[in-house]
């Protein structure tokens, strides 16, 4: 019998936590703009990058290690984002973040998630996430969209 896979929102606090990033793409430009205002650390592993995520490494608000990916790197990790164009490398890395503890959300498979990223509001120090179960990201984005704007209409602010 299939069950339908629903998220719960589980706000976390991760200040204190390690994220590792494999790859540099736009996928992983994207989670990792998400991610930095809440992780404590922030570890990009890959040989090439976007041009966003070396600023932000300039800038010293992340640690870009321009390298291949080796399993060693997610040994202290405590949250990975397998964000490659390689689904073999992907896998390793969904594999590995299995028998080591660590979540991981896998951006090439939806399937191979711990947990999926939301779209962020934060407003006035209230953060809002929206997520469809990656079943619909336009109406997700949509969704998100209305509630920005209701927030910048002077009925809207809180």
């Amino acid at each position: 019998m299939k069950t339908e896979k629903k998220l719960f929102p589980l706000y976390t606090d991760l200040t204190q936590k390690k994220a590792v990033v494999i790859g540099g793409g736009k996928i992983a430009a994207r989670r990792i703009t998400s991610l930095l205002g809440f992780v404590g650390e922030l570890v990009v592993i890959a040989p090439l990058v976007q041009p966003e995520i070396r600023e932000l490494a300039e800038k010293g608000e992340l640690i870009w290690k321009q390298k291949e990916y080796r399993r060693e790197d997610l040994y202290d990790a405590d949250l990975a984002l397998a964000a490659t164009d390689d689904s073999r490398v992907n896998d390793d890395i969904y594999s590995a973040c299995k028998c080591l503890g660590i979540l991981v959300n896998t951006a090439s498979d939806q399937n191979k998630c711990d947990f999926h990223f939301p779209g962020l509001i934060c407003h006035d120090g209230v953060v809002i996430g929206f997520n469809a179960a990656g079943k619909d990201h336009k109406k997700t984005r949509q969704m998100r969209e209305k509630v920005e704007e209701f927030l910048k209409t002077p009925g809207g602010r809180a």
